[in-house]
C-alpha cells in the first residue's frame, strides 16, 4: 500500500511517501529548487519520493493533502469581508493565486502527480495531530498542536489511542500564539515564519520588561491557557503587515529596520513575547492533562519548534514525557496525513514499542553513495583524499580537535528544519572563539545566535540538566552546575551583546549567554558513522559532544546534494568538507569563478 502524502501553498511544502505503514521517504521542496520555506507545489519532492521506492505515481493507492482548501478560502473571504474595505489592497493581492492555483489543489494533483486515483483532504490541525501521535513512540497520549493558522484553527487538542485521533477543543483565528509570535518577530526586524527562531535566541539578552503589557492589552489570558487577542493592535487579518501604529505606540517606536543594529529594546521585546510564549504552553498542557487524563505529551505545529518552551514542559513535569515531530511546522503535515490515511482512514493496526518513535531519526532524504560523490568531484576537477569509512571518525576528530571547521555530508537528509548528522558544519565546543568563528566567517548570520551540542545520548546527562533523550534537536536545557564557570562581578554587570563573549563553561562555544543548550542526541541506531566520530572525539578528548550547526549559509536550505555541499564549502571560510569517503582541504582548492562574497550580500563587518 503506497501513501503520498503532501503539504504546500503556505510555507515549507514537501511530500512524505508512507509504504504500509513506514515511513520510507519524506523531504521538503525548498531543498530541491534553493529557496528557503519554498512554497510551491512539491513536484521535486514527489519525484524524490517516488523514485528512492523505485516508484511512478501510477503504484500509488492513495494521495493524502494537508488542509482543506475550500475551508481555508473561506476563512481568507470571510476575514477580508469582516475588515472591508480596510483589506482591499491585500485582498488584491491574495486572489490571484488563490484563483488560479490554491484552490484546484485535485487538479494540481492529478496534472502534475500524472494521478487519477484517491485523493484525501485532511483538515489543517488534524495533519498536525496525526504527525504528533502516529510516529511517537507512545500507545496512548495527548496531542497539542500549535501553529499561526490552519483553515479556522489555530490551537488544538485531543487524544490519540491506538491507530485514531480523536479532536476535543481548538482555537481559533484570528486568535493565535504563532501569530503573536511572529508580530513580535516582525517588529524586532526579523522575517516572519522565518525569524521567529531568531526571536527565541535574542531572548535571553534582554529583561521582560514588555511581559505585562502584553497580558494586560495584547492578551486576555485564562487560567487554561485559552484566549483572545486585542486585534486593534494586529493588521494580519486584512493588511499587509503583523502589525498597526497601535502597537506601535504601545511599544514605543516603529519596527526595528531589518538588518539594522539591534538594540537592548529588541532584546527586552524578545524575552517579554518568549516569556508570554512559555506561560501559555505551561498552562494549555496542564489543562490538556487535566482534561485528557493522559500521561504523555505529544507536539506539533510550528510553535513546537519553540524548544525553549518544550525545555519548560519537561522541567515543570506537566506530563510524564513529551515527543515533538521533528519536521513540527507545515512540511511535517506531509507525514501527519499520510500517516492518518493508513491509520486511522484505512484502519490498520498500530504497535509500538514505548520506546522508539518511527520516524527514522529524520533521516529521510536523498542519499549519495561515494561512487556518485567521486563522479562529481572528478567531472569538477575537485582536489580530494580518499579516507576509508573506519577511519572517519578518526580524521575527523583530530580536525576538530585543532579548531578547524569542517562540513559533514554523510548519509540520507534531514527531514524537517535541523541539521542532525547528516548535512552538519562541525566545530570544537570547547573553543571560546568558534560560536564567533562559525557566525560571522561560515554562517555569515547574526552574531547573538547560538549553536548547538550533538552529544553522544548516553552521556547526555554528565553535561546538561535533562534526563531523556533529544534526537531532533528539540529541546532546551541548562549546562550541568559542575560545568559551569562562575561569572565574575565585572561579567554579571554586562548588558546586551556585551555578554556574547563572556565563556560560560567548559564547552563555551554552544553555552548561551543563561548557560542553556539547545540538545540533540545522537544515537547509534540511527546514526551510527556520526556517534563514532563523538566516541573517537571522547576517547581522543575526553569530551563526547562537539558543535552541530546546518550546512548552509544564511538565507539558504540546508544542502542537498554534493554540488550543494561543495558550493556552500567554497564560498565560506569553512577549512574542511568530508562527502561520502572524500576530504576536501580549502588550502588545496582553486578558488571558484563564479564567486559570491556573502559578506557584502549580508553586509557584515
Amino acid at each position: 500500500m503506497n501513501i503520498l502524502g503532501i503539504s504546500a501553498y503556505y510555507h515549507d511544502s514537501a511530500a512524505c511517501l508512507v509504504q504500509d505503514g513506514i515511513i520510507v521517504a519524506a523531504v521538503q521542496e525548498e531543498r530541491f529548487t534553493r529557496k528557503k520555506h519554498d512554497q510551491s507545489f512539491p513536484q521535486n519532492a514527489i519525484k524524490y519520493c517516488l523514485e528512492s521506492a523505485g516508484l511512478t505515481s501510477q503504484n500509488l493507492d492513495y494521495v493524502a493533502f494537508y488542509d482543506k482548501p475550500f475551508l481555508k478560502f473561506e476563512r481568507i473571504l470571510q476575514t477580508y469581508l469582516a475588515y472591508a474595505p480596510r483589506g482591499i489592497p491585500s485582498f488584491l493581492k491574495a486572489m490571484p493565486l488563490w484563483i488560479k492555483k490554491k484552490i484546484w489543489i485535485k487538479d494540481m494533483i492529478d496534472i502534475d502527480v500524472v494521478y487519477g486515483g484517491n485523493i484525501l483532504f485532511l483538515e489543517h490541525h488534524e495533519s498536525h495531530a496525526a504527525s504528533a501521535f502516529f510516529p511517537s513512540p507512545f500507545q496512548e497520549a495527548a496531542f497539542l498542536t500549535m501553529d499561526g493558522v490552519g483553515e479556522w484553527a489555530t490551537t488544538s487538542y485531543g487524544v490519540g489511542k491506538g491507530n485514531e485521533i480523536q479532536m476535543m477543543a481548538d482555537i481559533q483565528f484570528p486568535h493565535s500564539l504563532g501569530l503573536l509570535y511572529s508580530a513580535f518577530t516582525y517588529y524586532t526586524g526579523f522575517r516572519v515564519n522565518s525569524g521567529e527562531y531568531k526571536v527565541m535566541g535574542l531572548a535571553p539578552y534582554g529583561e521582560p520588561k514588555y511581559k505585562d503589557l502584553i497580558l494586560k492589552d495584547l492578551l486576555d489570558l485564562k487560567e487554561d491557557g485559552s484566549f483572545k487577542m486585542n486585534m486593534k493592535y494586529f493588521s494580519y487579518c486584512a493588511g499587509l503587515t503583523m502589525t498597526n501604529e497601535n502597537f506601535h505606540s504601545l511599544f514605543g517606536g516603529s519596527p526595528r529596520r531589518p538588518e539594522s543594529k539591534l538594540t537592548q529594546r529588541e532584546m527586552d521585546l524578545a524575552r517579554s513575547v518568549q516569556d508570554v510564549t512559555e506561560e501559555i504552553v505551561l498552562r494549555m498542557a496542564r489543562h490538556v492533562r487535566r482534561e485528557t487524563e493522559q500521561d504523555y505529551l505529544c507536539l506539533a505545529g510550528g510553535v513546537a519548534l519553540n524548544c525553549v518552551a518544550n525545555g519548560k514542559l519537561l522541567v515543570e513535569n506537566v506530563f510524564d514525557d513529551v515527543w515533538i515531530q521533528p519536521a513540527a511546522g507545515d512540511a511535517g503535515g506531509a507525514v501527519g496525513s499520510a500517516l492518518f490515511v493508513w491509520y486511522q482512514y484505512l484502519n490498520n493496526k498500530r504497535a509500538v514499542t514505548g520506546k522508539y518513535d518511527t520516524m527514522m531519526g529524520s533521516y529521510l532524504g536523498p542519499e549519495y553513495t561515494s561512487g556518485e560523490i567521486l563522479s562529481f568531484l572528478k567531472d569538477k576537477g575537485v582536489l580530494y583524499k580518499e579516507v576509508k569509512t573506519e577511519d572517519i571518525p578518526r580524521e575527523i576528530s583530530s580536525l576538530i580537535a585543532n579548531e578547524k571547521v569542517v562540513g559533514w555530508f554523510q548519509g540520507r537528509m534531514e527531514y524537517g528544519p535541523r541539521a542532525l548528522g547528516s548535512r552538519s558544519i562541525l566545530g570544537d565546543a570547547r573553543s571560546p572563539k568558534m560560536q564567533k568563528t562559525l557566525n560571522l566567517k561560515i554562517k555569515f548570520r547574526e552574531s547573538f545566535r547560538p549553536f548547538a551540542p550533538s552529544v553522544k545520548a548516553e552521556r547526555v546527562t554528565d553535561y546538561f540538566d535533562i534526563d531523556r533523550a533529544s534526537p531532533y534537536m528539540l529541546l532546551v536545557a541548562d549546562v550541568s552546575r559542575d560545568r559551569q564557570r562562575e561569572m565574575t562581578e565585572s561579567e554579571e554587570r554586562l548588558f546586551g551583546l556585551d555578554k556574547l563573549n563572556v565563556a560560560r563553561s567548559e564547552v563555551p562555544a554552544i553555552t548561551h549567554v543563561d548557560y542553556s543548550a539547545r540538545i540533540q542526541t545522537v544515537h547509534k541506531e540511527t546514526n551510527p558513522l556520526y556517534h563514532n566520530l563523538l566516541s573517537e572525539f571522547e576517547k581522543d578528548h575526553n569530551c563526547p559532544l562537539i558543535i552541530n550547526t546546518s550546512f548552509n549559509v544564511r538565507g539558504e536550505p540546508l544542502v542537498c546534494t554534493p554540488q550543494d555541499a561543495y558550493l556552500c564549502f567554497m564560498r565560506t571560510e569553512m577549512d574542511y568538507l568530508i562527502m561520502g569517503n572524500y576530504l576536501l582541504d580549502k588550502t588545496e582548492q582553486e578558488r571558484l569563478e563564479d564567486d559570491i562574497d556573502w559578506r557584502k550580500e549580508f553586509e557584515l563587518d
